[in-house]
């Protein structure tokens, strides 16, 4: 065998591996992603997330509303010695109202949570419908490997790794999967934030506390955006999928959503680097 044999070898051996591993990729992930980016009230039927809210469902109920009598017992120190100390309380029959009303609110939290997520829910599909509709094809991370696939002839045994469709195709793959990286940490960073809704809500009471929910707000918007331009780029997306560099440009704008959706509402980044910074700023005033 000699050294051009050789060469051709190895090349077709690198080929094959790299082969394999976008199609293990293909097969495996795709599905998943479209499951983590574009998330409905669902998320609140996740077992797991109904174990962390407690006994039916009620644990973080429990906790707020303990909280909240917490909140009515200092009022009535309060204003038993507010004569005392000459200091300005909130009538009672004001204070009892504002009482029953934060109670009613946070025990429907979660009840009004699903129904926010429901509205980003049904506008994303009319998104997608519409899309469907323009591009012939399913608004979808599933749907676009297939057209990746289909453009890059990734399964056929002429795949190269070293062609520019081969350099492309693993740009595309390798970006994908970074995109799963981050919009699975978006999945979690929302279920934390519906799990604290009720303290959210709780947080109004006080108007020293009110940073608490607006914090909150700005980050959850934020985040349920991002499933809204989601969809918008991948209707571009398959409409250039003849221009590939522009293929892979839409790839790598999939990538900078969360970037972009930061700069018009602020919120917290999906991103590894700067998401501990960006948890610990989003309890700053």
């Amino acid at each position: 065998m000699d050294s051009n044999d050789v060469v051709n070898v190895i090349i077709q051996t690198i080929n094959t591996i790299f082969s394999n591993l976008f199609s293990s990729i293909d097969n495996s992930m795709y599905d998943s992603l479209d499951n983590y980016v574009f998330i409905d009230s669902s998320v609140l039927n996740n077992n797991v997330f109904k174990n962390l809210l407690g006994f039916n469902g009620n644990g973080f109920l429990y906790l707020t509303d303990a909280m909240l009598i917490g909140v009515a017992l200092f009022y009535i120190v309060r204003f038993y010695f507010s004569n005392i100390v000459d200091a300005n309380v909130e009538r009672p029959g004001q204070f009892i109202f504002k009482l029953l009303v934060f109670a009613i609110c946070i025990n429907c939290s979660y009840f009004l949570i699903q129904q926010f997520m429901n509205i980003f829910s049904l506008v994303t599909g009319a998104i997608r419908s519409i899309g469907k509709d323009i591009t012939s094809f399913d608004i979808s991370f599933a749907e676009l490997i297939k057209v990746v696939n289909k453009i890059l002839s990734v399964n056929s045994e002429e795949f190269n790794i070293f062609s520019f469709d081969g350099i492309i195709k693993s740009f595309v793959t390798f970006g994908l999967v970074n995109l799963l990286i981050l919009y699975s940490i978006r999945y979690i960073l929302i279920q934390v934030l519906i799990l604290f809704t009720p303290f959210a809500v709780l947080s109004l009471i006080n108007s020293s506390t009110s940073w608490i929910f607006k914090s909150w707000f700005r980050s959850l918007l934020g985040l349920m955006f991002i499933q809204l331009f989601v969809p918008l780029v991948l209707i571009i997306v398959f409409m250039v999928k003849d221009t590939k560099l522009l293929f892979v440009g839409g790839i790598y704008a999939l990538s900078k959503i969360n970037d972009y959706v930061r700069e018009m509402f602020g919120g917290i980044s999906v991103s590894v680097s700067s998401n501990m910074s960006s948890l610990i700023s989003m309890f700053k005033k």
